[in-house]
């Protein structure tokens, strides 16, 4: 276990209607502190979600998909949340929120690769 870092994972879901709790995984979020990693992997699979809610704003949702990934990179074009340290981030992320776009609650685990975690995590918990 020396070898492996404590990482905190959320799933990212869209919920088309939020009102009826139902929802598409369409990413995962790894923090790994250790590693200083903060990181987003989407898949948004756009066909999925036309059927699943034919009134769903495929742009927006890829447009704030988009900036999630952003501020989890940091920068000035990740805007103010961006600009704080990466747990912080992550935390402002992984809030719980009653929008088309939440997370899971969040999940704790071991790696040794935060990058290789995160596309396992996308591959089992996405794909």
């Amino acid at each position: 276990m020396q070898d492996s870092h404590l990482f905190e994972y959320a799933v990212i879901r869209v919920v088309p209607r939020v009102e009826r709790e139902e929802f598409i995984n369409v990413g995962v979020i790894l923090y790994c502190a250790k590693q200083k990693f903060l990181q987003a992997d989407i898949v948004l699979n756009k066909e999925k979600l036309s059927v699943f809610s034919g009134t769903a704003d495929i742009v927006a949702i890829e447009n704030n998909l988009e900036a999630l990934k952003r501020i989890c990179n940091g920068g000035k074009e990740s805007g103010p949340i961006g600009q704080l340290d990466l747990a912080s981030r992550f935390r402002w992320l992984t809030a719980m929120r009653s929008t088309v776009l939440q997370t899971s609650r969040v999940h704790p685990g071991f790696c040794k690769d935060a990058d290789e975690k995160l596309k396992f995590l996308l591959e089992e918990q996405v794909l």
